[in-house]
């Protein structure tokens, strides 16, 4: 019998990426594309809905065409996703009414500050589960709506909302099923994760219509079958589910307290907490894990918006380092940091803050400050951020992990590594398949397509790569963590007079 097969599509915010996989979860092949990301104004971040599909559909051919896979092995296709991500299309034509407006964008900020105003914030938390932020697709849709004089329209049911889950599923599938899984739908800041449906009252709040929401459905089942258009023959397309999510589900992260952190653009760190609503104190987010067989498993969520984007900066605006490896040895190369920090709050700073108006700080600067101190305080402020997440999480659940794991690109980088390791006193095991976002997304097809019979086989075939154990003196770590949150302090709200003016 011919080796089956199993796809992923990883649509992410700076790259659409195709990765195959054999049932037992070794990486067969990848396709990378990256796409332009578009700045209108400070703080809005845009992208090309034109860019996202032709992306996508290129990277799964071109895994395809380079890893000598046909079309018939092709058991099931996952699709995983920059989740809060918000797109608006014509229901008839498909095309899109504006660019994409980014999970990091911040053009909403003062639309959530009447909502808080207002009232809102604690409806908000206890029925979603999110802490009011520009962050989340619901204001977003919102916006798109007001700006664009199209209520008319939505009304009407002639316009389809969606993440780019909702988006990818519309146009690549037979049939053009207007859908979202219960992890993008959970999202929104639209979704009740309590009733698994969109929430009258929270609709109500942002005068959404419900004509152009689409229907939410499990992460693992059946959703449609891939165009033939795209790869000359139907293929089942079984799993779906925003990129947090398929990592946690990639990192066999079945059993409640298993945690994961996935540095990524940004970093997400993510606590099973299984059938179990935690609802966070310390400004956290309670959040789906998964939904399979319409039955929920819950996480509890912190996260940074600027992780591996940090990096990116680094690369692209400042020009310091011409690749992200460079920046391990050229951090390694000082014996310490120097006392210079970097808040890279460049979006505002995610959990446990919750600031739409912090703005990056570049603090502790002395006359020889070079490149190096730079880059490793970009380094730096990446293990400082999930260490705020880690402890935030601990305080919430009453007990501190045995240990993190951990996936995405910047996980392959031995000097944050190690340093996340010595900041949170606690072990870092990273996994031998890195790609566990798309692994997971791969996994949940293979569960839903009937490949897997159950969790306990997938758990079985997660393997342990490397282990950093900490090894930092607790008085260096202690001071190191208290001059992150001095410099932490000297960035926050420091655009909330531009706004308010």
């Amino acid at each position: 019998m011919a080796q089956r097969i199993l796809i992923a599509l990883d649509q992410g915010t700076t790259s659409s990426r195709a990765v195959a996989f054999d049932t037992q979860g070794h990486l067969l092949g990848a396709s990378n594309h990256e796409f332009r990301q578009i700045y209108p104004r400070p703080g809005w971040v845009e992208h090309d809905p034109q860019d996202i599909l032709n992306t996508l559909t290129e990277a799964l051919r071109d895994v395809v065409r380079l890893s000598g896979i046909e079309p018939e092995q092709i058991a099931a296709i996952g699709i995983t996703n920059q989740r809060e991500t918000t797109l608006l299309w014509n229901r008839k034509t498909g095309r899109c009414v504006h660019n994409a407006i980014v999970w990091q964008c911040r053009r909403t900020a003062p639309m959530v500050d009447r909502l808080v105003r207002e009232g809102c914030a604690d409806m908000i938390r206890e029925k979603t589960g999110l802490i009011p932020d520009a962050y989340f697709s619901g204001t977003k849709l919102a916006w798109l709506l007001d700006e664009m004089g199209l209520r008319a329209e939505a009304e009407a049911g002639e316009l389809c909302f969606g993440t780019v889950d909702s988006f990818l599923a519309w146009h690549l599938l037979v049939g053009r099923p207007h859908v979202i899984d219960a992890t993008n739908a959970g999202r929104t800041m639209l979704f009740n994760l309590r009733t698994q449906r969109w929430d009258e009252d929270l609709l109500r709040m942002l005068d959404i219509p419900t004509a152009c929401l689409p229907e939410v459905v499990d992460s693992s089942g059946f959703i449609g079958m891939l165009d033939p258009a795209v790869l000359g023959r139907p293929i089942p397309v079984t799993g779906m589910a925003g990129d947090q999510h398929a990592s946690l589900f990639g990192q066999a992260c079945f059993r409640p307290g298993m945690v994961k952190n996935t540095y990524g653009t940004g970093c997400f760190m993510l606590m099973n907490t299984g059938s179990r609503l935690v609802e966070s104190r310390s400004g956290l987010l309670s959040t789906m894990a998964w939904r399979i067989g319409g039955q929920p498993s819950y996480a509890l969520e912190g996260s940074v918006f600027m992780g591996g984007a940090t990096v990116q900066w680094l690369r692209d605006e400042m020009q310091m380092i011409r690749t992200a490896e460079e920046s391990e040895a050229i951090a390694a190369s000082i014996p310490d940091n120097g006392g210079v920090y970097l808040v890279p709050a460049f979006t505002g700073l995610g959990a446990p803050y919750w600031d739409m108006y912090s703005r990056g700080t570049l603090i502790g600067l002395t006359r020889g400050t070079g490149k190096p101190y730079v880059v490793r305080a970009a380094l730096e402020s990446i293990a400082y951020q999930s260490a705020d997440l880690m402890q935030a999480m601990a305080s919430d659940c009453g007990f501190t992990p045995e240990q993190l794991q951990v996936d995405g690109a910047a996980s392959a980088n031995g000097f944050l590594m190690q340093f996340q390791a010595d900041i949170l006193r606690m072990p870092v095991v990273r996994p031998q398949v890195m790609e566990t976002t798309a692994l997971g997304a791969a996994m949940l097809a293979g569960l839903g397509a009937g490949v897997y019979s159950g969790l306990e086989e997938i758990a079985a075939l997660w393997q342990r790569d490397l282990c950093f154990d900490p090894a930092m003196d607790d008085a260096e770590r202690q001071q190191l963590m208290h001059s992150w949150h001095r410099a932490v302090e000297r960035s926050r709200a420091w655009a909330a007079d531009e706004a308010s003016g």
